[in-house]
């Protein structure tokens, strides 16, 4: 696998006021997720989308997450822990989408991980 990036996060305190920005200036398609005040965003021509997330303490004002593919996430967790870096999110289910997580690497920069749902990539 060559690892791809998949998918990009920014982080708001109006996650949907944000993604209606994007989506005038740019044209984007939006699709909101109320019940995770989250809301996607898409160029429609096949390129990198991503998503809004809400400002939390564990998601502060500021921060760009971006999501590389991979085809077993405890594997590469554990490469990345082994090189030095650091799991923050423990691999969860998305439905309809994989398996994501998230880690620090040794400079601390957040990053995510996606294990593709078979047959959605």
């Amino acid at each position: 696998m060559s690892h791809p990036i998949v998918h990009v996060e920014l982080a708001s305190e109006s996650p949907g006021e944000l993604a209606q920005f994007y989506g005038q200036i740019f044209n984007w398609q939006l699709q909101e997720y109320p019940e995770m005040n989250y809301t996607t965003f898409s160029p429609g021509d096949g390129s990198l989308g991503g998503g809004i997330n809400e400002v939390r303490d564990e998601i502060p004002k500021g921060t760009v997450v971006f999501y590389i593919q991979t085809d077993d996430i405890g594997a590469s967790l554990e490469q990345i822990q082994q090189s030095g870096g650091e799991v923050i999110w423990e691999p969860m289910e998305v439905p309809g989408v994989g398996k994501i997580a998230q880690f620090r690497d040794p400079s601390g920069n957040r990053v995510g991980l996606l294990q593709p749902a078979e047959g959605t990539m």
